[in-house]
């Protein structure tokens, strides 16, 4: 299929690019770059542009002859949309709006959307059925939220056939060491702790060692970007006009941030000196994923269940890219 996947360039996105190429479709990335990286889209591959140009997408849609989008071109740090809400609902409320209808205008009827656990806020139930009410306590999982009601709302009235694939926690980079995790500010533990191991941070910081979890720091279900992007292909397959499908995806085994620490420290050799902190406000004591679903309905199985291999992944490729992309 010819493929249009927005926010390509950015983490999730070029690893969805790199597997969509290598099964075989003809793949466009959608970029303004504000946070992804030109250096991880295939050369000649990239399309700069605002999403919410919609005029611009139905014309990209039109002339490359778009088969089906995948949608990653969201912003994602939770105290960043606290902070800062209204950025928040133009770019991923307003913005996706206009991308759903640049669809309708070019008469491209397929979407698969990365969702997130936000949008569940502070389960009562671990693992995490998609069964469970959806109570986002902070905007960005209500951004989140909305587009998934927009989805259910264009397939009933336009035909729109979607998949909503809840995300638990995107770790670990291609193994083949040429894409990987680069944000400005980082706001995920693996790299963080890895950035510790490099020298380009004196320590890390545990926020709370007081939860009611074994080690009593957080635990979450942390999920390999690869794994991640095979269930964006498999959803693919499952697209039909009129229908939708939400599904998690984690692995269903949940790690401690004390664990993570630890299996950094075995696969970096590095001491990694750690401080205890506040507990941060929001922060649930445990998210795990119930993933059967997702396991019934694509086929699909995680191939990462060890998250000393996901570290091992995102250590290759911080030693290589120590800084990152190569800046403009």
């Amino acid at each position: 299929m010819n493929i249009l996947v927005v926010g390509g360039a950015g983490y999730i996105g070029s690893h969805a690019v790199k597997m969509l190429i290598g099964a075989g479709h003809d793949v466009w990335v959608y970029d303004n770059l504000s946070r992804g990286h030109a250096p991880a889209v295939p050369s000649g591959r990239l399309i700069t542009g605002e999403v919410a140009d919609r005029a611009k997408l139905a014309a990209t849609l039109r002339e490359k002859k778009i088969d089906a989008v995948m949608h990653f071109a969201a912003f994602a740090l939770v105290n960043e949309s606290v902070n800062d809400p209204s950025l928040y609902y133009r770019n991923n409320v307003i913005a996706a709006l206009e991308l759903l209808d640049a669809m309708r205008d070019a008469g491209v009827n397929r979407i698969v959307f990365s969702s997130t656990t936000a949008t569940y806020g502070e389960p009562k139930i671990v693992p995490i059925p998609e069964t469970t009410p959806q109570a986002p306590i902070n905007p960005y999982g209500f951004t989140k939220l909305v587009i998934e009601q927009a989805l259910a709302d264009y397939a009933a009235a336009y035909g729109i056939g979607y998949a909503a694939l809840r995300y638990f926690n995107a770790a670990g980079a291609d193994p083949g060491g040429t894409i990987g995790e680069d944000h400005d500010p980082e706001s995920h533990l693996i790299p963080i702790v890895l950035q510790v191991a490099l020298g380009q941070r004196e320590k890390i910081t545990i926020y709370g060692d007081d939860y009611p979890t074994p080690d009593g720091t957080c635990i979450r279900d942390y999920i390999h970007v690869n794994d991640l992007s095979d269930a964006h292909l498999r959803a693919l397959d499952r697209l039909e006009p009129g229908k939708g499908i939400c599904l998690n995806l984690g692995t269903g085994r949940g790690t401690s941030v004390r664990e993570i620490i630890e299996a950094c420290r075995e696969v970096t050799g590095h001491a990694i000196p750690e401080v205890i902190g506040q507990r941060r406000a929001g922060d649930p004591p445990e998210l795990i994923a119930d993933a059967r679903r997702a396991k019934a309905e694509l086929g699909w199985e995680p191939k990462f269940m060890d998250v000393k291999s996901i570290v091992q992944t995102a250590w290759a490729w911080h030693q290589s890219h120590p800084h990152g992309y190569p800046k403009a």
